[in-house]
């Protein structure tokens, strides 16, 4: 039986629907913010951690660096495909009970592929990780979206920007200091125990956000018409596509860097996870900077606008530096305006998605997310497809993507 404040359930339920809608005391806004941040960070955590020992993870299993990033492959692939059963699941039986359920399965996973003899089975303890990790990251949206709605919701996003860059902040650097002690089976060790942690917040801390009103059927024909709506909504689809594309450029970097960073550019595991974490940092801070401007100084369309363009320019950057073998200081430059914009693009676009679907929310989320890492997932392939990953075909990807959002954004408004 989980242990909730009666008084924080009453304010969650006094927010539904309210524009300025917060839960009722500062405290409680902060818990949950630290929540709902480290579920949404599932992902980035459980990918990050893991970046400075892939090579190393190559050589003791005794294979080669593509099988080993298919590892990062698989986890972003089920990430996406895990997050559209569990969204509609949540519409028709709460948040809860399927956050309760992602959470057990992503504690299983890590402790399988902390005991994997292979590389095969390390795959799949990435997939059992993923189903887990996709309840949090999808939820953690909804549950966003039934307590808030208009600029508070922009700007609340924002705030979970925070702990979403902390996430690869410390990440890389704490998968860098393991590996100076231990092998890279103590990552996942560890992962293990923070799946546990948040298991117990969960159970513990959050209250349910849906109330029993508000519930759609579980029935598969209801929830195909429920997609088909949001796949037909042109003002939805134009900011889901631009944050997918947005999060495939970030994600060329984030699954490619550690072999141009390392291999190419030898940089240590610890220096690489000093540059990840420097990344991380501009996403916390730009992610602010974006929250104190949404609704002050520009509406969130403007914002979107304005930071792929950056991210664009950033992005065109890094191709330069790699093509023309310009000073590493440069490229890390590049590199860091381009990840800068990251927490600005998915507060916004996330936002601007999933306003007008408030009584859909985990089916908003859901393929969202979907069409995210799937995006995400397939930019990291076709960049690896020449036979290894380069700082060349990081950087064509990087443009590739991040162009292509910006384009989607500019279509015509419905």
């Amino acid at each position: 039986m989980s242990i909730i404040n009666e008084g924080d359930r009453s304010a969650f339920a006094a927010a539904e629907g309210a524009d300025d809608a917060k839960p009722a005391t500062p405290a409680g806004r902060a818990r949950l913010a630290l929540i709902l941040g480290s579920l949404s960070a599932f992902g980035a955590l459980t990918i990050d951690m893991y970046l400075p020992a892939m090579p190393d993870m190559a050589h003791q299993l005794h294979t080669s660096a593509p099988l080993v990033q298919m590892t990062l492959t698989a986890f972003v692939v089920g990430l996406a495909v895990f997050q559209v059963i569990v969204g509609p699941l949540s519409d028709a039986w709460g948040r809860r009970r399927p956050l309760l359920a992602g959470m057990a399965l992503y504690l299983a996973g890590s402790l399988w592929c902390a005991l994997a003899p292979s590389v095969g089975w390390l795959i799949t303890g990435r997939i059992l990780q993923s189903l887990g990790a996709a309840a949090g990251t999808v939820l953690a949206r909804a549950i966003v979206r039934d307590l808030f709605s208009g600029t508070a919701m922009t700007r609340f996003f924002s705030t979970l920007m925070v702990v979403n860059g902390v996430a690869p902040v410390v990440a890389p650097v704490i998968g860098g200091q393991l590996l100076t002690l231990t092998t890279w089976r103590a990552v996942f060790l560890v992962l293990a125990v923070v799946g546990a942690v948040l298991l117990l917040a969960v159970v513990f801390a959050l209250p349910e956000s849906l109330p029993d009103a508000n519930r759609a059927p579980a029935h598969l024909g209801a929830t195909l018409r429920t997609f088909r709506a949001l796949a037909t909504d042109v003002r939805y689809m134009r900011y889901v596509l631009a944050a997918a594309l947005m999060f495939a450029a970030a994600f060329a970097y984030i699954s490619g860097s550690s072999f141009v960073l390392q291999d190419a550019y030898g940089l240590t595991a610890q220096q690489f996870g000093l540059v990840f974490g420097l990344n991380g940092l501009g996403i916390v801070l730009l992610g602010q900077v974006g929250g104190m401007l949404v609704g002050r100084v520009a509406d969130e369309h403007t914002l979107l606008r304005v930071s792929l363009t950056v991210a664009t320019l950033g992005s065109a950057g890094v191709l330069s530096c790699a093509a023309f073998h310009l000073p590493l200081p440069l490229l890390l430059t590049c590199l860091f305006l381009v990840m800068s914009m990251l927490g600005i693009v998915l507060a916004n676009a996330t936002s601007l998605a999933l306003g007008g679907h408030g009584s859909a929310a985990g089916a908003a989320s859901s393929l969202q997310g979907l069409l995210q890492f799937l995006v995400g997932g397939l930019a990291a392939s076709a960049m690896s497809l020449p036979g290894q990953v380069t700082a060349v075909s990081m950087g064509t990807t990087m443009v590739i993507c991040s162009a292509a959002a910006l384009a989607v954004l500019n279509v015509r408004r419905a």
